[in-house]
């Protein structure tokens, strides 16, 4: 892993392959690490940068809130450092958010963009109180947070089969500090509504969604790309399409590559 320095942060990315640029931002709860699969796949055809967001990971806290804006800043400026100037962008959930917020601040920089898990829409207020609710549990007890959390974003049908990689993904949120939580619970929570952008920008787009997502509704995330010319893949199963589902998400952004 490679690292920079950003306002007296430590931000932590890695960078493997040549061609296409293709960025890989993780989840709330998650680092760059959930990517390692994909990588040693796609960075045979392409150069494959994939980075540890605010207070995840190997990457340090900005703050006591980190906006999905500090995020899209810390994007571009390991972007900067790399030379890379048009990319493809893959956003797992928050770093979906964190994708979109890049798209709106810096354009120019995207070739092309998947929110995988994600939504372009803001909280609703039922969601805001949510997150204001997680804030309290996880100060309260972490741990139980953490393993109630993570287990929830799996469909109810893969609990069972995929416990021990559910395990993995709890062992690995535990290591996020109590600030990189709240921060970034408080980041999504005052987010910024970017569903013109599905309408509106001239790039390939693709939204990738779990028929039974325990997290975000399926039905309601159709909404969004209507009259638009986003392409829509739909699996079968939850929130975590990247364990999931994980031979035909490859197989899907390996093919969404090749076209760009």
């Amino acid at each position: 892993m490679n690292s920079i320095l950003f306002k007296n942060t430590r931000i932590s990315y890695t960078d493997s392959g040549k061609g296409t640029a293709v960025i890989l931002l993780h989840g709330f709860l998650e680092n760059q690490q959930m990517w390692d699969n994909y990588v040693s796949v796609f960075a045979k055809k392409n150069r494959v940068i994939t980075i540890d967001l605010l207070g995840h990971g190997e990457t340090e806290c900005l703050g006591y809130v980190h906006s999905m804006e500090n995020n899209a800043d810390i994007v571009h400026a390991v972007l900067t450092k790399l030379h890379i100037r048009k990319a493809i962008f893959v956003g797992h959930s928050m770093g979906g958010y964190v994708a979109l917020a890049f798209a709106e601040m810096y354009p120019d920089y995207i070739k092309a963009l998947v929110l995988l898990n994600s939504t372009s829409r803001a909280d609703s207020d039922e969601r805001k109180a949510n997150r204001d609710r997680a804030i309290k549990a996880v100060k309260q007890s972490f741990t139980n947070f953490i393993s109630l959390s993570i287990a929830n974003l799996f469909s109810e049908e893969n609990r069972e089969r995929l416990k021990d990689k559910i395990e993995t993904v709890k062992n690995e949120a535990l290591k996020t500090p109590l600030q990189g939580i709240v921060a970034s619970l408080e980041g999504m929570k005052i987010r910024m509504d970017r569903e013109v952008l599905l309408h509106l920008t001239p790039y390939p787009k693709m939204l990738i969604l779990g028929k039974k997502d325990p997290v975000l509704n399926y039905e309601e995330n159709l909404e969004q790309i209507e009259e638009t010319d986003v392409q829509l893949v739909t699996f079968p199963d939850g929130h975590m399409s990247h364990i999931e589902n994980e031979a035909e998400l490859t197989k899907v952004l390996a093919d969404f590559f090749k076209k760009i």
